[in-house]
């Protein structure tokens, strides 16, 4: 049943008897009228009560967008911003003088449907994407028959516009308010795949600056005004900030389309010859890349920091150990060379040998990449010829030690040490040496790498190490696995440490005399470390 089926009808601003009108959200698109669709014309010659947002100049952009549908016996309801940008000496600041407006507006609506009045409340844009409509959406649709008329959104017209696609297969489109900190906007930036910011004006700068933070700007690109007189399309980084309207958008296009796009400006750009390559700072024949080497963390992607996750997806090349390769999403475009987790510095040479072809290389590292991991091997061979003069980046990832300790509580919440028993790289003497050093200063301590197939005893002489210092009550943590599909968590006295229950994906965390171990009201067990110490 049609809309004027279900209630009754009338003309002009008559009201209707014994019902209440109806509320429209009305979608008017980005700016030019021709892109309005065919439901808003439908009901804006329905309406009985034409509704707008203005500044206090009282022009309205969606009424001028709407202008060629409106009647003379519309009745019209200017809804005035009390403020926009400016101070205001309303008791409940910025906020509450919005907030006041937004009650007064929507009672004013509300007189109109309850005398049986159909309002259409018209909105540039779509109504609840940052729309102005959606303040009265939550003030009456709960009250009142609603229908809101989606709109084409100022992002659909900035990239069609560009002539850029938003994003292909399983990119993540982020869209981005320009009014956010700096520091979030880049860390958002260099996390996701593509990206809109919206809101620019006098956030311009700001967004500029985490563009460039982030490592965006030479993929970034800037529209003003889509579809409206004025428009303007240019690369972000020609843009001089003291131009930049209110109604402008940054867009980081598809990096999928662009690897197959020709490498040239749209049409619609200017100036040309500032169009970016194609993908993410392309690389010149003959010029160096970079290898940046990225910590995964423990497990999969809820442990990536923002800025690991945008190096992985501007890389070219993912090299790396094969299970820490298949934490890592497959991207079209990108080369992955996965090996054997014992050939760190062919691995390092790999990478840097690709990084002198001009790739963007990524080398894939476990936990932080600069704890008993790539890092090292990588700056190793890169301190070498012919290496010397590549660009070489470490990317911190949460640690092992720092994931286990977690799950159990704060075990590391004072002074600890970090050993790992392998003695693939260094001697048991060295080892034995050391366990004996960090337990007589009473610290705690981060075990890694205990014990494999190949390696059965060193676990148990390290326990017999540790009780010539500590009491035999001394809770042992046996994190196993963590973040991913077997994770355990196990705390045991020092003297029940057992080493059959020990593996190399297991990491052990050893109290110190001052460590704690509490069973909770809920039934849960939790390690702590208190961050004072005894005075002797």
């Amino acid at each position: 049943m049609s809309v004027s089926e279900q209630q009754e009808t009338g003309t002009g601003n008559g009201a209707r008897t014994g019902t209440t009108g109806r509320l429209y959200g009305v979608g008017l698109g980005p700016g030019d009228p021709s892109l309005m669709t065919v439901r808003a014309v439908e009901v804006i010659a329905e309406a009985d009560v034409i509704a707008y947002h203005s500044a206090r100049h009282g022009r309205s952009i969606a009424r001028s967008i709407a202008a060629r549908h409106l009647r003379a016996d519309h009745i019209e309801e200017a809804l005035v911003y009390p403020v926009t940008t400016e101070s205001t000496d309303h008791p409940g600041g910025y906020r509450g003088a919005l907030d006041e407006f937004y009650e007064e507006a929507a009672e004013r609506l509300a007189a109109h449907l309850d005398a049986g009045r159909t309002v259409a409340v018209i909105s540039e844009g779509d109504p609840l994407f940052y729309g102005s409509y959606q303040h009265m959406h939550k003030r009456l649709a709960h009250r009142y028959p609603t229908e809101v008329i989606p709109g084409v959104t100022s992002i659909s017209a900035a990239a069609a516009r560009l002539g850029k696609p938003l994003a292909e297969a399983d990119e993540v489109l982020t869209i981005l308010p320009g009014t956010l900190p700096e520091e979030e906007l880049t860390a958002r930036l260099a996390s996701t795949d593509t990206a809109v910011v919206m809101k620019l004006g006098r956030t311009f700068p700001t967004v500029r600056r985490a563009m460039e933070r982030a490592g965006r700007l030479p993929e970034a690109h800037y529209v003003e005004r889509a579809t409206m007189p004025g428009e303007r399309t240019a690369t972000l980084a020609a843009i001089d900030s003291d131009t930049v309207p209110y109604f402008s958008v940054t867009v980081v296009p598809s990096r999928i389309a662009a690897q197959s796009a020709p490498q040239s400006a749209s049409p619609s750009e200017t100036p040309a010859s500032e169009a970016p390559a194609a993908g993410r700072g392309a690389v010149e024949v003959g010029e160096v890349g970079e290898v940046v080497v990225v910590g995964t963390g423990p497990a999969g992607p809820l442990w990536l920091t923002p800025e690991s996750r945008g190096a992985l997806a501007a890389a070219e090349d993912l090299v790396g150990y094969t299970t820490y390769l298949d934490r890592v999403p497959v991207r079209p475009g990108q080369r992955r060379h996965a090996s054997d987790n014992k050939v760190e510095s062919e691995r390092a040479e790999l990478a840097l040998d690709l990084a002198r072809r001009g790739r963007r290389v990524a080398v894939v590292s476990g936990g932080d990449p600069g704890i008993f991991a790539m890092a090292t091997a990588v700056l190793e061979v890169a301190s070498q010829d012919p290496y010397r003069s590549i660009p070489v980046r470490v990317l911190p990832g949460v640690t092992a030690a720092n994931a286990a300790a977690a799950r159990a509580g704060a075990p590391l919440g004072h002074d600890y040490a970090v050993i790992s028993l392998s003695d693939r790289l260094k001697p048991w003497e060295v080892i034995a040496e050391r366990l004996h050093a960090a337990a007589s200063a009473d610290l705690a301590l981060a075990l890694y790498n205990p014990g494999s197939r190949s390696r059965t005893w060193q676990v148990a002489k390290a326990r017999e190490l540790l009780l010539e210092h500590r009491a035999p009550d001394t809770p042992v943590i046996l994190a196993r696995d963590i973040g991913g599909p077997e994770e355990s968590v196990r705390t045991v006295p020092l003297a029940d440490l057992d080493p059959t229950q020990v593996d190399m994906r297991t990491l052990l965390i050893i109290g110190s005399s001052q460590t704690q171990q509490v069973r909770r009201d809920d039934g849960t067990e939790t390690v702590w470390t208190p961050r004072r110490y005894p005075e002797k």
